[in-house]
């Protein structure tokens, strides 16, 4: 029997340009914090055991979900140092994990649970170092682009910045959902640096950290379109929530 799988759950972020005081993951979409439909798609999918990373307010966060049956532990990210730095809050939950481990963001509430099951089903059957989740668009301007080689192998992740003519126009994008071996995120945690103008600790660098090293590292397009859908302002909260009841989500009435 393989081991469960852990997720872990990004949600340390202020949302500074959502112009609210909440933390990002507590703002509404369908009248329910939106963090509430990453932790139902990640049940649905058999991820039991889930950590939630809190940071700012993360009182409100613990609160909020204090109520939900999940097998939830926290765990504080006290200074905002990336999301590589987030996850290494975890190292406690990580020891001696030998299954896989997911890493999503909570502020991602069109997350669907078949996309993950999907993933697992593939990591179960390949056992990579990495599986990332990826989605092809139309129209994938300001993402981060899947290079592969001439066999459609994973080569590495370029960000849109630093891409060339050519890799601009390649469709399949970088979604941050990050599906590990447990032991290869350990090991690619130990070896990420903050050598970048934020000086910060960046996940996606462990897909690079974990190729070079020889770990097997794939790509796997499976994402759903409705999973490009991004919050990072107002606006695009209400188009969010708009979607989501286009899609049938039940709404919540206070």
């Amino acid at each position: 029997m393989s081991p469960k799988p852990l997720a872990i759950v990004l949600a340390a972020g202020k949302g500074t340009r959502m112009k609210s005081e909440l933390p990002k993951v507590l703002l509404p979409v369908c009248g329910r914090p939106m963090i509430h439909f990453v932790l139902d798609a990640l049940d649905r999918a058999g991820f039991e055991d889930k950590v939630v990373v809190v940071g700012h307010r993360g009182d409100l966060v613990r609160d909020a979900l204090k109520d939900r049956g999940d097998a939830i532990s926290f765990v504080e990210q006290r200074e905002q140092l990336g999301t590589g730095h987030a996850v290494m809050q975890c190292r406690q939950q990580l020891a001696g994990r030998q299954g896989p481990v997911i890493v999503v963001a909570g502020d991602s509430p069109l997350l669907q649970s078949s996309s993950l099951q999907k993933l697992l089903g593939h990591f179960e059957e390949r056992r990579p170092a990495l599986l990332l989740g990826t989605l092809v668009k139309d129209c994938p301007t300001g993402l981060g682009r899947i290079l592969r080689d001439e066999s459609g192998q994973f080569i590495g992740i370029v960000e849109e910045k630093d891409a060339s003519e050519a890799q601009r126009r390649i469709g399949e994008v970088n979604m941050s959902t990050y599906l590990f071996n447990g032991p290869d995120l350990i090991d690619a945690l130990d070896r990420l640096d903050n050598r970048n103008v934020q000086g910060e600790y960046y996940l996606t660098d462990c897909a690079a950290i974990l190729h070079r090293g020889g770990r097997p590292v794939e790509a796997l397009p499976v994402l759903e379109s409705c999973e490009a859908l991004s919050i990072n302002n107002p606006d695009e909260l209400r188009q969010v929530d708009t979607a989501m009841r286009q899609l049938g989500y039940t709404v919540v009435t206070p």
